[in-house]
C-alpha cells in the first residue's frame, strides 16, 4: 500500500481536521436525547421530534448552498461551516449554565448543525477533488472512512463515561471544540486554491436549487447508485429505534449490552476499510462496488430473528460485523466512484442533492417505521425492513458505458 506521506501535507491536515471533528461528534452521540429527557424532562414524542424534525429542516435549509458554494473557494466555506457548527453548539452549554436552555433552543441548533453538516460535506467532496490527482482519491476516502470507523469505536465508550462523569452537555461542549480545532487545522493547510470560474449568469436562479438533482438523474449510472445508497441507508437507520426497544424492552438486554453490540463490530469497519483499495486492485472498482454493495443487503434480516440471553447477543453482533464489514468496504469504493464520475463543476451541487436526499429519506423513513413498529410489532417492522433491503442490489450500476469525469492533475492547479 502507498505510504501515508505521498498524499502530501495539505492532505494530512484536511486528515486530521476530519478526525478531530470526527471524534468529538461521536463522544457527544446521543448528547441531545439525552438532554432532553434530562434536562428537559422531554416525552417521547418531543424526542422523535428532535431526531425527525431537525434532520429535515436542515436538509431542508442546506438546499441554497449548493449553487451558492460551488462557484466560491471551498477551503474557506469549510472553515466557516465548523465554525458556525462550533458556534451553534456552544449556545446550549452557555444556555444551560445560565438556567435557560428550552426545547426549542435544541430544535434549532440541530437545525443549524445538520445544514452546515450537509454544505461542509459537499464542498470538502469538492476540495478533495481539486487536492489530489484521480488514483489518490481511493486512498483519501479509505483513510476518512478508516478514521470515521475508529472514531466510532472509541468516541461512545468515552461519551459514555464523560456523561457519567459531568452529564451530556459536557460532551456537547467537546463537539463544539472539535469543530474549532478542525476549522484552525483546514486553516493552517496553506496553499493557493483558485477561484471557480461560473460558467452561468452571475446571479443564482431558481432553476439552480434543483440542478444537482437533475445532474444525478441525467447520469444512468449515477441515478442508479443514487437510489441504491438512498434506500438502503434510509432503510437501515429506520431500524435502529426498533432495534432499541427490541434489545432493550422486550428482550430485556442491558443498555451496556446494547452498547456492546454495536461498538464491537465497527472493528468491521475499519478492515473493510482498509482492505476497499487492495481489493480494487485486483478486481476493478466497479466489480467491488457491486460484490460489496450486494452483500451488505443480505445481513439485516437476521435481526427479526433475534433471541434472548448471550445467544442473542453474539447473533446480532456477528450480524453487525458482517455488515459494517461490508459497508466498511463499499463506502470509500462508493465515495470515490461518485466523485470521480461527477464534473468538478458540478461537485458541491451534487452532493449537496445526494446528502439532503439521503438526510430527508432516512427521517421520513424513520418515522415511517416507528408506526409500522407500533402497528406490527418492532420485530415484524425490522424484518419487513430486512426483506426490503434484499432489493436493493438491483438498483446497482451493472454496466459503466459513459466516460468518468478526471479531475485535472493537482500540480496543475497549486
Amino acid at each position: 500500500m502507498r505510504s501515508r506521506h505521498r498524499l502530501g501535507r495539505r492532505f494530512g491536515w484536511l486528515w486530521g481536521a476530519y478526525g478531530t471533528s470526527e471524534l468529538g461528534t461521536w463522544l457527544a452521540f446521543g448528547a441531545f436525547p439525552l438532554i432532553a429527557i434530562q434536562v428537559l424532562h422531554a416525552g417521547p414524542a418531543e424526542v422523535a421530534a428532535l431526531a425527525a424534525v431537525g434532520a429535515l429542516v436542515g436538509a431542508a435549509a442546506a438546499v441554497p448552498f449548493g449553487p451558492w458554494v460551488e462557484f466560491r473557494r471551498k477551503r474557506p466555506v469549510l472553515i466557516a461551516m465548523d465554525l458556525v457548527r462550533f458556534t451553534a453548539l456552544l449556545t446550549i452549554p452557555a444556555a444551560f449554565a445560565l438556567g435557560v436552555l428550552t426545547f426549542l433552543q435544541l430544535l434549532l441548533v440541530s437545525v443549524v448543525v445538520a445544514a452546515a453538516d450537509i454544505t461542509f460535506r459537499a464542498a470538502s467532496g469538492a476540495y478533495l477533488k481539486t487536492l489530489l490527482p484521480a488514483e489518490d482519491l481511493l486512498v483519501a476516502n479509505a483513510r476518512f472512512d478508516s478514521t470515521a470507523w475508529t472514531t466510532t469505536i472509541i468516541g461512545p465508550p468515552l461519551g459514555g463515561v464523560a456523561v457519567g462523569l459531568l452529564g451530556p452537555v459536557a460532551t456537547v461542549v467537546a463537539d463544539a471544540v472539535s469543530y474549532l480545532l478542525s476549522a484552525l487545522g483546514i486553516g493552517a493547510m496553506g496553499g493557493h486554491e483558485p477561484r471557480p470560474e461560473r460558467r452561468e449568469a452571475a446571479r443564482m436562479r431558481a432553476g439552480d436549487l434543483l440542478a444537482g438533482w437533475r445532474y444525478i438523474l441525467a447520469d444512468a449510472t449515477l441515478r442508479r447508485l443514487f437510489f441504491n445508497t438512498t434506500l438502503f441507508n434510509g432503510l437501515v437507520m429506520a431500524t435502529q429505534p426498533l432495534l432499541a426497544v427490541l434489545m432493550l424492552d422486550r428482550l430485556g438486554f442491558a443498555p451496556w449490552q446494547y452498547g456492546l453490540a454495536f461498538a464491537v463490530p465497527a472493528i468491521g469497519g475499519l478492515l473493510g476499510s482498509r482492505l476497499a483499495r487492495p481489493l480494487v486492485t485486483r478486481f476493478g472498482q466497479r466489480q467491488v462496488l457491486v460484490v460489496a454493495g450486494t452483500l451488505r443487503a443480505l445481513w439485516p434480516v437476521g435481526l427479526a430473528f433475534l433471541g434472548p440471553g448471550t445467544g442473542g447477543l453474539l447473533l446480532v453482533m456477528g450480524i453487525e460485523l458482517g455488515l459494517i464489514f461490508c459497508c466498511g468496504v463499499f463506502n470509500p469504493v462508493y465515495t470515490t466512484y461518485r466523485l470521480k464520475r461527477t464534473a468538478t463543476e458540478r461537485v458541491v451541487r451534487t452532493l449537496s442533492a445526494w446528502a439532503v436526499t439521503t438526510k430527508a429519506t432516512t427521517a421520513l423513513l424513520t418515522a415511517g417505521w416507528g408506526v409500522l413498529g407500533s402497528l406490527l410489532g418492532p420485530r415484524t417492522a425490522i424484518g419487513l425492513a430486512g426483506v426490503l433491503l434484499l432489493a436493493t442490489p438491483l438498483l446497482l450500476p451493472r454496466h459503466d458505458r459513459t466516460p468518468q469525469h478526471e479531475p485535472e492533475p493537482a500540480h496543475s492547479r497549486t
